[in-house]
């Protein structure tokens, strides 16, 4: 793009209504230049016929005058001739002495410059303009003379350009006052025909801010009805139809998602009792006092481990539905680096391959929040580094205070990385990154869920950024 066009792109307003108002001013001064440029023409070429009208008449008697000096005096007979009038005689192609111009009945003789110019006009009895180096602009017409000669009569147009200057002048003044005045008028036009469409912008602007994306929303009011007729009432009907099947469509999905919710939590609650009563049974049956069978023994454990596993998803599920149902957490003091150090401790225990790194200020770093599930939000995101990265891999759990009134977490590792096709969708519930492994062995795909909902129900923001080689996950909280 060129300089002159950028510079123009940046001057252009960008509003709607500034751009309408622009748009008519350029119209309307390009029709007051062609007002003004066709009036100027008109009159010049009217007061130019007017003097050429004046030279025929006077069909070059001035210059014959100067013929005749013994009978009309050195400078001819300058009676009844305008200042300015000019008069000269040409013989063979030059000027001769008797070239006179009359300023206030007293003669001037012309220059050299002015008897070379005078010389070139073409003897057509038709007027012609000249600039005369000494004497400016002037109308002359030549004429053939009675013996040979050429005689030229001229009038200055001197007048004629000082009309047309002052006609030139008033319009650029009167298209100025026109220019300012439907300016105003203009913008306040259309800012007036243009107040419904603004309407429609605030209504689309409210909806804009609204939490769209879960939970129940209450949508603004409808935009005020318009004239259908109008272009801008068509758009705000079609508006208020869109609010309408949007506002539909969001209650239809909020009344899905509690049920939804409704059903995990009382399914959560309902499986508690049967699984507990399971784990109670398999413990009792291993204290059987008797010989048990090898393949019964195995058999047993593997409930035990099964149902121990199937206990943990109830327990998180059931802790997603009190989430989503916006049940409070607990509001106590709770020191970060703390948790922190307990859960890469624990980490440390059960993955001895991996190598474990802690990264902690010199003070400690305390907010207001629930510890117990602090204390899950890392140990979730240390499990997930230890069953996604092979033994050897270093996890660093650092803690910094970025801010004021923020304190950042990060789990970071050194693996191979995400899968490129779950980033999109890695904190949603039941995402799995090895979606080849089947449900018996690896997690519930409800960790990283989890996580981003403690952390919301902190006032707090998870982030992931992951590369070959290098994967951190940041947990962003308030410490006010």
């Amino acid at each position: 793009m060129s300089p002159l066009r950028a510079a123009l792109r940046r001057l252009w307003p960008r509003t709607l209504w500034a751009r309408l108002v622009a748009g008519a001013l350029v119209l309307l001064a390009l029709a007051c230049a062609t007002i003004g440029v066709a009036t100027s023409i008109a009159l010049d070429r009217f007061m130019v016929d007017r003097v050429d009208q004046q030279l025929a008449l006077t069909a070059g008697r001035f210059a014959a005058s100067l013929e005749h000096r013994e009978e009309y005096g050195e400078h001819g007979d300058s009676r009844g001739q305008a200042p300015g009038t000019l008069g000269a005689r040409l013989l063979e192609g030059r000027v001769t002495d008797s070239a006179v111009v009359v300023p206030d009945r007293a003669g001037h003789i012309l220059s050299a410059g002015d008897a070379a110019v005078l010389a070139g006009v073409p003897v057509d009895r038709r007027g012609h303009t000249v600039e005369l180096p000494t004497l400016d602009d002037y109308r002359v017409m030549a004429v053939e003379g009675g013996d040979g000669d050429v005689l030229i009569n001229g009038l200055p147009l001197e007048g004629v350009n000082t009309t047309v200057h002052r006609l030139q002048l008033a319009e650029l003044v009167l298209f100025a006052v026109v220019m300012l005045v439907a300016g105003v008028v203009g913008t306040i036009g259309v800012r007036l025909s243009l107040r419904p469409l603004e309407r429609v912008a605030a209504t689309a602007r409210r909806v804009s801010t609204l939490p769209l994306a879960s939970g129940e929303v209450t949508l603004p009011d409808r935009v005020p009805g318009e004239d259908p007729r109008t272009e801008v009432g068509q758009v705000g009907a079609a508006f208020n139809r869109m609010l309408g099947h949007v506002g539909e469509a969001l209650a239809e999905r909020h009344a899905s998602e509690q049920r939804m919710r409704t059903f995990a939590a009382d399914a959560s609650h309902e499986l508690r009792t049967p699984l507990a009563t399971v784990r109670a049974h398999v413990e009792l049956a291993r204290r059987h006092p008797g010989e048990v069978p090898e393949q019964v023994r195995h058999s047993l454990e593997r409930v035990e481990a099964e149902s121990a596993r199937m206990g943990k998803l109830v327990d998180d599920l059931l802790l997603l539905a009190r989430l989503d149902a916006g049940r409070p957490l607990a509001r106590d003091q709770v020191d970060l680096t703390r948790v922190a150090i307990d859960a890469t401790g624990d980490a440390r225990v059960s993955a001895p391959g991996h190598r474990w790194r802690l990264d902690l200020p010199e003070e400690p770093v305390t907010l207001v929040g629930d510890a117990d599930r602090l204390y899950q939000v890392v140990t979730n995101l240390t499990g997930n580094a230890r069953a996604h990265t092979p033994p050897g891999t270093t996890v660093t759990v650092s803690v910094r205070v970025p801010g004021p009134d923020r304190a950042e977490l990060t789990v970071a590792d050194d693996g191979p990385g995400i899968p490129e096709e779950i980033r999109g969708e890695l904190f949603e519930r039941f995402v799995r990154a090895d979606k080849a492994r089947s449900r018996a062995s690896g997690g519930s795909g409800l960790g990283l869920a989890i996580v981003r909902a403690v952390v919301a129900a902190h006032g707090g923001t998870v982030t992931v950024e992951t590369r070959p080689g290098r994967t951190a996950f940041h947990v962003m909280l308030p410490t006010a």
